[in-house]
C-alpha cells in the first residue's frame, strides 16, 4: 500500500479519501493534516466530484492526534496557518458538497469529532469513540464544542465531554452521533452505493443545499473555533496537562489526584 498519508480513489461522482497511516491507527500528523485539508478544496472546487466519503484504513477511522509528532518541536509554516490542524479545520468548514463518514475502529479525538461535521455518518460494528480532552487537560477542538451540542443536545453531549467515556456503535445510534450502523464489511459499499445516488442529481444543487444547511450554524461553529482556541492556550502545558502527556508516553494513567494535593491550580495561567 502507498505511504501516502491519504489515499484518493475517485469512481464516477463520488470521491473516496482514506486516512492511511494504518500504523499509527491513522493518528494525524502535519502530512495528514495538510493532505487531507488539500483534498476537501481540490474536491470542492472540482466539478467532477459530487460527494466525498472519507473513511480510514486498517480497520480505525483515526486514534486523533499523533502526540508522537509533537515531539520534533513546532514547524515553521508559510501558509498563513499556525498548524496543520488549523488548515484542515478551514477546509472543512468550508466545505460545500455532500460529505459522508464510513468508520469503524476507534475515533479519538479529531478521530470522532471530525464526524460531527459530515452530512450522513456510517458506522462499522467495531467502532469506539471518545472525546478524550478532559482526561488530558485540555478543551474540546473541531468546532465539537457547538457541533456535538447540535447533533444530540446539550445535555448528552455535557455528559460525553465531561466523562471522556468510550461511545460504542449502539450508543453512537441511540444519541444521534451515527446515522446507520452495518457490519465493519458491509460498511464500505454501503457507504459508497449511498454515495452514488446522491451522486446521480446535479452538483450544482447538492452544493447550493449544503451551503444552505451550513448556514444553520456557521456563526456557532466559529464562535466555538474560537473559544476552543482560547481554551487550549490556556490549558496546553498546564501541569494537569504535562501529567496527562507525560502519563501517556510513560504507559500509565494520569494522576491527577497528586496535582489537587499539591495545590496545583486548574487554570494556571489565570494571573499571567
Amino acid at each position: 500500500m502507498s505511504d501516502a498519508p491519504l489515499l484518493r480513489e475517485q469512481d464516477g461522482t463520488v470521491l473516496l479519501l482514506t486516512l492511511n497511516r494504518p500504523a499509527k491507527k491513522n493518528a494525524f500528523d502535519e502530512r495528514q493534516w495538510d493532505a487531507f485539508a488539500s483534498a476537501l478544496r481540490a474536491a470542492r472546487e472540482d466539478p467532477s466530484v459530487a460527494v466525498v466519503v472519507v473513511t480510514g484504513a486498517g480497520g480505525n477511522f483515526s486514534a486523533g492526534v499523533d502526540l508522537g509528532s509533537f515531539q520534533g518541536g513546532r514547524v515553521e509554516r508559510d501558509d498563513g496557518f499556525e498548524s496543520g490542524y488549523d488548515n484542515l479545520m478551514d477546509a472543512l468548514v468550508a466545505f460545500d458538497k455532500p460529505l459522508i463518514a464510513a468508520a469503524t475502529g476507534v475515533g479519538i479525538g479529531i478521530g470522532a469529532t471530525f464526524l460531527f461535521h459530515c452530512d450522513v455518518v456510517y458506522v462499522g460494528e467495531s467502532l469506539r469513540l471518545r472525546l478524550p480532552f478532559v482526561q488530558l487537560g485540555l478543551v474540546p477542538e473541531g468546532a465539537s464544542s457547538y457541533m456535538l451540542q447540535a447533533a444530540i443536545g446539550s445535555r448528552r453531549a455535557a455528559e460525553l465531554f465531561y466523562t471522556a467515556e468510550w461511545i460504542d456503535t449502539a450508543r453512537a445510534l441511540e444519541t444521534g452521533i451515527a446515522t446507520r450502523a452495518f457490519t465493519d464489511e458491509e460498511l464500505l459499499p454501503a457507504a459508497r452505493a449511498k454515495a452514488q445516488e446522491m451522486g446521480q442529481w446535479p452538483v450544482s444543487a447538492l452544493q447550493a443545499t449544503k451551503r444552505t444547511l451550513l448556514v444553520a450554524h456557521r456563526a456557532g461553529v466559529e464562535a466555538a473555533l474560537v473559544a476552543e482556541r482560547d481554551g487550549m492556550k490556556q490549558q496546553a502545558g498546564s501541569p494537569e496537562n504535562i501529567e496527562a502527556v507525560t502519563a501517556f508516553f510513560e504507559k500509565r494513567k494520569p494522576d491527577f489526584a497528586k496535582l489537587r494535593e499539591g495545590g496545583a491550580r486548574g487554570s494556571p495561567k489565570d494571573d499571567a
